[in-house]
């Protein structure tokens, strides 16, 4: 089913998102942590993507699995990174033969080593650009990113980040056929729920799903937030490194503030809950099962 048809239920959509393993040690855990979350009956599990070779192929093909293993609804991501229309295209038609109704499509990072984003020739520079070739020639439904404090790239002449610049690019997005948008993480629900208001008033009406990433790791969320420019509030940060060399009290502490933050979100009216799980999902199943236990709405998954 399409991701926008299980959002228009009314019920809050609640998704994991995970990347694609190197090894089969990997692939095969993964597995296993998928199979685990069939009792929750999450809304969707979606598999990041990366540009060319076997981590590519392997999107693919868990994707494809889990679809048909576990009767999850999957989503594939993609991106333009090292990519011409025709080799895009093949991607598509892969998916589609495999049975795969949703991409979320984006622009990607720059490949490793590099530190600027390069249109590939024959590619897509943006991903207003690949959401509208998608739109033209696929039935997709189609996701994108959003960013509630701004992309990390999107800066002014001042060298801070332009949050109109960057709206402006998401009106395009979804003027090209975006169903959803799914946020960067964050951890002030504020930063969202200003983000809404301001994407309503440009004109933005698909669903905003926040994402969200419970904190098991003190130093990995550090570099995590570093690298795509999301904010940690100090009293967190303070708290967080009172027990960084306690990763059981990190775990509970983390689970308990991500607990907090998704019930608020839920409750001001966010459409579901996206989790970055880091394919770790232990952390993200035992908040979505609390939320379901205290708060009646969350019960019946979209």
């Amino acid at each position: 089913m399409r991701i926008r048809e299980r959002l228009s239920s009314g019920r809050p959509c609640f998704s994991f998102e995970f990347f694609p393993p190197k090894t089969e040690a990997g692939v095969q855990n993964l597995r296993e942590t998928v199979a685990a979350l069939r009792d929750l009956n999450p809304t969707f599990v979606s598999v990041t993507y990366g540009a060319g070779g076997t981590t590519r192929d392997r999107t693919i093909e868990l994707v494809t699995e889990f679809q048909k293993s576990h009767a999850i609804d999957v989503m594939a991501h993609l991106t333009c990174v090292g990519a011409s229309r025709d080799e895009i295209a093949g991607v598509l038609q892969r998916l589609r033969d495999a049975g795969i109704e949703n991409v979320l499509a984006l622009r990607g990072d720059p490949p490793k080593g590099e530190t600027k984003f390069e249109a590939p020739k024959d590619g897509f520079a943006y991903a207003d650009e690949l959401i509208r070739f998608i739109r033209s020639n696929f039935t997709f439904g189609l996701g994108a990113a959003c960013y509630p404090e701004g992309h990390v790239e999107c800066r002014g002449l001042d060298g801070l980040r332009d949050l109109n610049a960057d709206l402006a690019h998401l009106v395009r997005k979804v003027d090209a056929g975006a169903d959803f948008l799914i946020t960067q993480l964050f951890f002030d629900n504020d930063l969202y729920f200003n983000f809404v208001g301001r994407a309503r008033k440009a004109g933005i009406a698909v669903p905003i799903i926040p994402g969200i990433m419970p904190i098991t790791n003190v130093e990995q969320i550090r570099r995590f937030t570093e690298m795509c420019g999301s904010t940690l509030p100090q009293t967190l940060m303070t708290e967080m490194e009172r027990h960084a060399d306690n990763p059981d009290a990190v775990l509970s502490q983390g689970v308990a503030y991500a607990t907090a933050q998704c019930f608020d979100l839920l409750q001001r009216g966010a459409p579901g809950i996206h989790f970055y799980t880091l394919n770790k999902s232990a952390a993200s199943r035992t908040i979505l099962a609390a939320l379901r236990t205290i708060w009646p709405p969350a019960m019946r998954p979209a």
